[in-house]
């Protein structure tokens, strides 16, 4: 299996538009060791041919650009990407896809929760009936409706799971949740048996997720917030980290504290907020990462499993 990190930000990338936090400016300045990021999605692909892509973010123009494969190569208008999941309904994991609106019908795969959003609060699929139009598949979040695969990577299959995380700000599941708001997916490689755990907002694992997570080869899992509480230090928002859904990295029951857990898989933060200090290759925080083993991921990450 080939992964490649598209976008490696959480909404607004690094550096964010109207932002200018210490991170942002300084790496406008380019006076700190830390790369831009466009805005958070993988693909993934059996042969290096066909891919199917996590999340349609805002930046995916750029994204398709700088990935030669995702480009047109085989006939006039063409395209590398077979599918695409979508994990959630965010805006930053969405939009993007109003920007393959020239092309063939495309191939969405999403839980019914996120189908709903998409029709209704931020219709972008109805939308897209208009141009291109939207074949979509439904991915259930129990038993065999969990597990599909995709016709261009018959090597892989997809198995999806509900996460506890938070529905976007304009969806009327935000403080109702619904299991299926958010979802995480498996995907195994048929030939080699490694498999990827891919989840860009996870805002608690319980023993469920735990196991998944503890099976898995590599992880690439929700890395938005160093703390709970940072975007109020830095005099940004009173909102927590927790509270829209990501688990922060440190503290009691963070994201190092849970990967301490799952010693087998490669361990790759994603989603990665722009006041986050791990961004900066030569801060504290990145090494206490690196002393757990812990990966962060950027733009242009290749891993092969």
């Amino acid at each position: 299996m080939l992964v490649r990190v598209l976008g490696s930000a959480a909404g607004g990338g690094f550096p964010q538009w109207n932002c200018n936090c210490t991170n942002c400016a300084g790496v406008r300045a380019g006076q700190l060791r830390a790369r831009p990021r466009t805005q958070s999605s993988i693909a993934v692909s059996d042969d290096g041919a066909g891919w199917v892509l996590f999340n349609a973010s805002p930046d995916i123009r750029i994204q398709i650009e700088s990935f030669p494969p995702l480009r047109p190569s085989r006939k006039i208008r063409d395209t590398g990407i077979a599918a695409i999941i979508l994990v959630d309904s965010q805006i930053d994991h969405a939009t993007g896809l109003l920007l393959l609106r020239e092309g063939a019908p495309l191939r969405v795969y999403c839980s019914d929760m996120v189908y709903q959003d998409l029709t209704t609060g931020f219709p972008v699929l109805k939308i897209l009936e208009n141009y291109c139009g939207v074949e979509r598949h439904r991915v259930g979040i129990e038993g065999e409706d969990s597990i599909f695969s995709v016709p261009e990577t018959p090597n892989l299959q997809f198995k999806a799971v509900a996460l506890d995380s938070k529905a976007p700000p304009y969806s009327p599941h935000r403080y109702d949740p619904h299991p299926g708001d958010t979802i995480g997916v498996c995907v195994e490689d048929s030939r080699s048996g490694k498999s990827l755990f891919y989840a860009p907002a996870l805002g608690k694992v319980d023993s469920r997720v735990l196991e998944l997570m503890a099976q898995a080869d590599c992880l690439l899992v929700d890395g938005t917030f160093w703390q709970d509480d940072e975007l109020a230090v830095q005099g940004i928002s009173d909102k927590r980290a927790l509270d829209m859904g990501h688990l922060p990295q440190w503290g009691p029951g963070g994201m190092i504290e849970v990967l301490r857990k799952v010693p087998k898989p490669r361990k790759v933060l994603i989603h990665i907020n722009n006041t986050n200090p791990i961004l900066r290759e030569d801060s504290a925080e990145r090494a206490i990462l690196e002393r757990e083993g812990i990966e962060v991921a950027f733009d242009g990450m290749e891993i092969v499993l």
